[in-house]
């Protein structure tokens, strides 16, 4: 199986349409959250990536099929005084996960994060997704913690 990893152009209508196809597919699984896609996210993401020059997107190939993705945002460390990558979504395709694709896409954003010379790459798991939690630290991810004592952070979110 040959594995081919390009950038995205968020306006090229093929990236648009694999990205939401991998997206969707993600989103459609348990660890995503078991619910397809709105109709407002299909319509509206790409050109609102578009807009952010702060966001990148991977977007891996398996034999020519769209197999994985990773969304990135670019932000900043105010204790480092450095940019910083957030991984907002990881996803490999049911269809081709065990290949070694997730590996490839977190090596991507490493270097592309290098090449931006950032402090570090942020991401969030699901303490439930032992898959990826493991494949996380096989990488060298660790929980986020400034001191042990004080315990590890934990993600928090509030709806607007």
């Amino acid at each position: 199986m040959h594995i081919n990893l390009i950038k995205i152009d968020y306006l090229n209508p093929e990236h648009q349409a694999h990205l939401l196809y991998l997206l969707n597919h993600y989103a459609e699984d348990a660890m995503g959250g078991g619910k397809p896609l709105s109709n407002y996210a299909k319509e509206n993401l790409t050109t609102e990536l578009a807009k952010r020059p702060n966001a990148f997107t991977f977007i891996a190939y398996a034999d020519g099929k769209p197999a994985g993705i990773a969304n990135c945002f670019e932000g900043f460390s105010t204790f480092a005084s450095k940019p910083l990558i957030n991984i907002h979504d990881l996803a490999v395709h049911t269809d081709f996960r065990g290949k070694g694709i997730s590996k490839m896409l977190m090596q991507a954003v490493s270097d592309e994060g290098k090449k931006r010379q950032c402090c570090k790459i942020t991401l969030e798991v699901l303490t439930g997704n032992k898959i990826a939690f493991n494949a996380y630290l096989k990488f060298g991810f660790k929980p986020y913690e400034l001191k042990p004592e004080n315990g590890s952070a934990t993600f928090m979110e509030l709806y607007l």
